[in-house]
């Protein structure tokens, strides 16, 4: 190779732009899209926070009076409907697993839909008033983070 082209092979290779750019710091990755604008996850979060509301009320009957206990009938409508609302957490579940999103949502939402019926059982379960009230504060946590998991606005994976 001849002089003049070493030369100017090592100009190209030492342009300060590339130096420069080679000790900017990764660019972040992105955080990923709000699913909580996407009919299915709307549903949920509309739908959970309707069975908050209902176990809210239960919460304050229980508190004015430690007798009270869920009607039957009440609790089987409930049921039905948290176990819908199960599915729907299922469901958002899969569809973010087949979209290849590898984030907390898609496993929390899992969770969620497992541990609704749980929740339930626990309810229907309670014989004392006291865990009467634990049953039903746990439900309400679980029914409040239903919808605050898909509010939330997305993170970039860390």
């Amino acid at each position: 190779m001849s002089c003049g082209a070493a030369l100017a092979l090592s100009l190209l290779l030492s342009d300060p732009n590339v130096a420069l750019a080679a000790a900017q710091p990764p660019a972040a990755a992105e955080a990923p899209a709000p699913v909580a604008g996407e009919p299915l996850f709307a549903d949920i979060v509309l739908r959970s926070g309707a069975l908050k509301g209902v176990v809210d009320q239960w919460r304050a009957n229980l508190a004015a009076d430690t007798a009270w206990s869920v009607p039957a009938g009440a609790l089987t409508q409930f049921r039905v409907e948290a176990e819908s609302l199960a599915a729907l957490d299922m469901q958002g579940h899969l569809i973010l697993k087949e979209r290849g999103t590898d984030g907390d949502l898609k496993c929390i939402l899992r969770g969620i839909s497992e541990d609704i019926p749980v929740k339930v059982a626990a309810v229907e379960a309670a014989a004392t008033p006291a865990e009467r009230g634990v049953a039903l504060d746990e439900l309400a946590y679980l029914l409040n983070d239903n919808v605050e998991v898909i509010t939330a606005p997305p993170q970039p994976p860390v």
